[in-house]
C-alpha cells in the first residue's frame, strides 16, 4: 500500500484547486483586488518560521482495522485517488482530488484533508452561507472538477467523507492549524508577467503538463499530470483560477518533487500566465462576461480576458 501510495503521488502533480480547509492565499483589499503588501523582512521572517513547524500526522492506513469501517476507508481513498475513474458520473474533467491534495491529502500546505475535515462546518464569502462538509466537497465536484456534485448521502459522499475523517484522528476541532490550506504569498517585487511565465512554465511546467497545457495521459487513459486549461481543465468558479492561489500552491508544491525551488516572483508570474488562457466557464454565471466578473470575478483573477 506505501508503495502504491508513492507511485501515485509521484504520477501526480496538482492543479486542480479543491480548496477544502483552505484559508485564503493572500491578504487583499477588495478596492484594488490586489495583495496587500508585505516587506521582505517580515516575508523572510515568515518563511523561517514556517520551516520550523511541526505539521499534523495523519494516521497510516495499515491501522485500519477489517471491518465495515475500514473498508469505507479505503474505498475513500481509492476515490480519493482515481476520481475521475471511481466518481465518473461527478467529475466532468475526469480530475482527480489528489491532483491538488498531494499525498492522498496529507500534505500540509497543499489543503491537507486532516485540516478540511476538523474546520467544516464553516462559513464561506463564496456562496455566503455556513457550508457542512459535503456541502464543501460539492463545490469541489462542481468547481474544480466541472461535473455534478453526488447527493450528500451518495456512497461517493460517503467514502470521501469517511477517509477524512479518518486522516483527521487525533487533530484538533475548531483550531486553526498549520499547514491548512495554503500558504500566504507576499506580494512579489514586480506586478505579475504573463511574458515571465511563459518561459517560467516552458523551463518547468511544460515537460508533464505539455506546451499547451493540456496535460499528459497514461497508458490507462487516466491524467498522469492534469491539464492546467482548456476543456478538460478546472472552470472558472474554482478557486485554483485565483492568480494568489495558485501562486501560493506553486511555490510549496511545484515542479513535483521540487517544492520551493520557484521564487515568490516566478510563482507569481507562472500562475499568472496559467490563468491567462480559457477555460470551461463559471456555472453560476447566467450573463455574459462583463456580469459574470462584476458578480463573481472583481479580485486578483484574469476572468474575462480571454
Amino acid at each position: 500500500m506505501k508503495n502504491q501510495h508513492l507511485f501515485r503521488v509521484l504520477a501526480v502533480l496538482g492543479t486542480a484547486g479543491l480548496l477544502l480547509g483552505a484559508q485564503p492565499a493572500a491578504a487583499e483589499t477588495k478596492a484594488t483586488g490586489k495583495p496587500a503588501q508585505v516587506n521582505a523582512a517580515q516575508s523572510k521572517k515568515a518563511q523561517s518560521a514556517s520551516a520550523k513547524v511541526q505539521y499534523f500526522v495523519s494516521p497510516s492506513l495499515d491501522d485500519l482495522p477489517n471491518d465495515a469501517y475500514g473498508e469505507m476507508v479505503r474505498k475513500g481513498e481509492a476515490i480519493f485517488y482515481n476520481t475521475g475513474k471511481l466518481a465518473k458520473p461527478y467529475a466532468g474533467n475526469n480530475l482527480n482530488c489528489v491532483n491538488c491534495h498531494l499525498d492522498g491529502g496529507r500534505k500540509a500546505n497543499s489543503a491537507p484533508m486532516w485540516a478540511a475535515y476538523v474546520h467544516y462546518p464553516a462559513y464561506r464569502a463564496k456562496n455566503n452561507k455556513v457550508n457542512t462538509l459535503a456541502e464543501r466537497l460539492q463545490g469541489c465536484f462542481r468547481f474544480s472538477m466541472n461535473g455534478t456534485p453526488p447527493a450528500a448521502d451518495s456512497d461517493v459522499m460517503t467514502a470521501l467523507v469517511t477517509y477524512m475523517a479518518y486522516l483527521s484522528k487525533g487533530a484538533p476541532v475548531g483550531e486553526k492549524m498549520a499547514g491548512a490550506g495554503y500558504i500566504k504569498m507576499q506580494k512579489p517585487a514586480q506586478a505579475p508577467s504573463a511574458e515571465r511565465g511563459a518561459k517560467v512554465y516552458a523551463a518547468n511546467c511544460a515537460v508533464c503538463h505539455g506546451a499547451n497545457g493540456e496535460g499528459t495521459k497514461g497508458k490507462d487513459g487516466q491524467w498522469a499530470f492534469p491539464p492546467l486549461w482548456g476543456p478538460d481543465s478546472f472552470n472558472w468558479g474554482a478557486g485554483m483560477h485565483r492568480i494568489d492561489t495558485a501562486a501560493a500552491f506553486i511555490k510549496v508544491n511545484m515542479p513535483l518533487g521540487k517544492g520551493g525551488s520557484l521564487s515568490d516572483q516566478e510563482a507569481w508570474d507562472v500562475a499568472y500566465f496559467m490563468n491567462g488562457h480559457d477555460r470551461p466557464k463559471d456555472p453560476r454565471v447566467k450573463g455574459d462576461i462583463a456580469e459574470g466578473k462584476k458578480q463573481y470575478h472583481e479580485e486578483n483573477c484574469r476572468y474575462g480576458e480571454n
